[in-house]
């Protein structure tokens, strides 16, 4: 991996960790505990992300990597189904608090949670869902140099899928500062051209992103 890389994204994510240990201090281990208005809209999305896996693999015995995974929301979604039988997830986050909190709320022997800003295993499938929306005041230029170097790591850990989700630039809703709104024809591209030629992209349900598979 690459050491500018690591000290750059680094610096980029310090300020945005401690922004969320703020909002769990405040809200607690709930979808607004991470930005979410609602649980069905964080469901809807798990949901999503979840069709990057392959009908044979969706019986379980899988690794899953969580880039991002906070208080530990998506094994929540994912530990009574099929596609966990047998199954390992690994989540990563960069901040303390979310993880002491998952690390409380989840005892299952198949998760396990880890401090860190990149994937450190290699896993079948790989979920970003809601991480690279929160940009704070960096440019958007900025920040997405560091989200495609973030997706480059990813996939390199990556061994059948990757899904991730990120908010629409094209939303006629009102835009925040502090969020970063995506071109989905812009991610498509990077990713057909620098991680694989299977590339889809989700825009097909009713909420305010996008959602792009990558396949090997």
């Amino acid at each position: 991996m690459d050491p500018e890389f690591i000290r750059d994204a680094a610096r980029r994510l310090g300020p945005i960790a401690s922004q969320y240990t703020l909002r769990l201090r405040e809200c607690g281990s709930s979808p607004r505990g991470v930005y979410w208005k609602t649980l069905e809209g964080q469901y809807l999305r798990f949901e999503v992300l979840l069709g990057v896996v392959d009908l044979r693999d969706d019986k379980g015995g899988i690794t899953i990597n969580d880039l991002g995974c906070g208080y530990g929301a998506f094994f929540d979604y994912l530990a009574d189904r099929p596609v966990m039988r047998g199954s390992r997830f690994i989540g990563y986050d960069i901040c303390d608090e979310m993880l002491l909190e998952a690390k409380a709320r989840i005892k299952d022997a198949r998760a396990t949670f880890t401090q860190s800003m990149i994937a450190t295993e290699v896993a079948d499938y790989s979920f970003v869902s809601g991480s690279y929306n929160m940009k704070l005041d960096q440019h958007d230029r900025d920040w997405s140099a560091y989200v495609e170097g973030s997706l480059r790591q990813l996939w390199s850990m990556t061994r059948k899928g990757l899904a991730f989700n990120m908010l629409c630039r094209r939303t006629k809703n009102r835009k925040e500062s502090d969020l970063y709104y995506a071109d989905w024809q812009e991610f498509r591209d990077f990713c057909t051209q620098e991680l694989s030629p299977q590339v889809t992209v989700m825009r097909n349900y009713p909420l305010d992103e996008w959602t792009i598979y990558v396949h090997r």
